[in-house]
């Protein structure tokens, strides 16, 4: 599986989507996804919520690649951060969103993946990206301490954990015929 992550042709594969017409339509539906979803959202406690956005992302990520992921969440972070923000602008979110892209683009791009892939790349998101970093982007920015945030967030991230890589595993498997199909996505 990692071999090809560290070749040059790999990553140049993923950004060469942003040329293509029919890939920047696939980018422009998952923004607009993303962004709509990230208005629904599910408040747990203080700056923590329930979210779908890594449902657009994975798919997003599966189709173009961690490359072309990262692109499309600067733009997704500046749109959601700016028209319809849920507090200050934090450019640390960014950096979350593109972690985030890469890690499932990682998991997923141009390979067959199992249900231990899904639930390693959402385990890596849910606690890495949203326990760790998501904590410290909330410290930094609302004065509370880090451990308040990490707890909190520790608790939805694990009881979510299992609910949402099922849920991710059986929309990709539908997904990855006919995608392959109509020449949209290859796996290895």
């Amino acid at each position: 599986m990692f071999s090809a992550i560290f070749t040059k042709e790999y990553w140049a594969s993923s950004f060469a989507k942003m040329k293509d017409t029919r890939y920047l339509a696939i980018i422009g539906l998952m923004i607009a996804l993303k962004y709509l979803l990230n208005n629904l959202r599910i408040p747990v406690a203080d700056n923590l919520n329930i979210m779908l956005t890594f449902i657009p992302t994975a798919v997003e990520a599966m189709v173009v690649g961690p490359g072309a992921a990262i692109i499309s969440a600067v733009i997704t972070d500046f749109l959601t951060g700016f028209l319809s923000p849920f507090g200050p602008y934090f450019p640390g979110y960014m950096l979350s969103k593109a972690l985030g892209g890469i890690i499932f683009g990682l998991f997923f791009y141009r390979r067959k993946f199992k249900f231990a892939d899904v639930l390693i790349a959402k385990a890596l998101i849910n606690y890495i990206v949203n326990v760790g970093l998501g904590s410290l982007w909330s410290s930094m920015l609302y004065g509370k301490a880090f451990v308040f945030y990490a707890t909190t967030s520790l608790i939805k991230n694990t009881i979510l954990l299992p609910v949402e890589a099922l849920l991710l595993y059986a929309l990709l498997r539908a997904l990855c015929p006919v995608l392959e199909r109509r020449g949209i996505i290859k796996t290895a």
